[in-house]
């Protein structure tokens, strides 16, 4: 049982959308960043959140999460990390899609309504969600696109960098990471070949007949993309 006035350090409702939109607008309204909708799907509205003032002299950068409903923890420390930057936010352009996949999340399902894991279904518009967010999409340009995952059967953190801009950043995000969580060390990840948790490769539109959401900020918008 809790101790009265003891609270737990993070908020267990991570699975009610409603919930975390709201959350982001409070967010929003203490910082330069506004609230869009931009599609409706089974009954939920979606969501970006945009800089209200654009700096051509300043970096752009795209934030995603969500897309895997059963992956809370990539949602909610998405907006941890804006909760406690409020105050950084001003510093650079930001596209931000808090949950990109609102049933999902609410019903802790991978897939859609539908069955269709949105992560394997940017390579068409068959899908209404990746339509309308290919659409938001198409007019942006970013110097860094992260898209955020939750795997719980990981052995700590990794990264999978896409090689296009060099240096490469993934060795000093790893590095500073760990200081935080646990670098996961293993040899293979996912069926992938990865150094101190870090998995760099190369793409090219052949590469997947199912394209994942970082394929499209790589080939369209993003210089680096994570």
């Amino acid at each position: 049982m809790q101790s009265a006035g003891v609270h737990p350090p993070f908020d267990f409702r991570s699975h009610d959308y409603r919930w975390l939109i709201r959350r982001w607008r409070a967010v929003a309204k203490t910082t330069g960043l506004r609230v869009v909708r931009y599609h409706e799907e089974n009954g939920f509205p979606y969501f970006y959140l945009e800089s209200k003032r654009i700096d051509s002299s300043l970096p752009s950068i795209y934030l995603s999460a969500g897309i895997h409903g059963d992956e809370s923890a990539a949602t909610e420390g998405l907006l941890a990390w804006a909760t406690r930057l409020e105050s950084e936010l001003h510093r650079c352009n930001f596209l931000i899609f808090p949950c990109l996949n609102p049933w999902g999340l609410m019903n802790n399902r991978r897939t859609n309504a539908d069955g269709v894991d949105l992560n394997r279904s940017y390579h068409d518009d068959s899908v209404p969600s990746t339509r309308a967010h290919k659409a938001v999409l198409a007019v942006h340009q970013f110097d860094l696109a992260l898209t955020m995952h939750e795997d719980y059967d990981a052995r700590g953190i990794y990264l999978y960098e896409i090689q296009k801009t060099r240096p490469f950043w993934g060795e000093a995000l790893l590095a500073a990471a760990g200081r935080v969580i646990p670098v996961d060390h293993r040899k293979t990840i996912e069926g992938s070949r990865a150094k101190n948790g870090l998995i760099r490769r190369r793409i090219s539109p052949d590469f997947m007949d199912q394209h994942p959401e970082a394929f499209i900020l790589h080939f369209q918008n993003s210089r680096r993309t994570f």
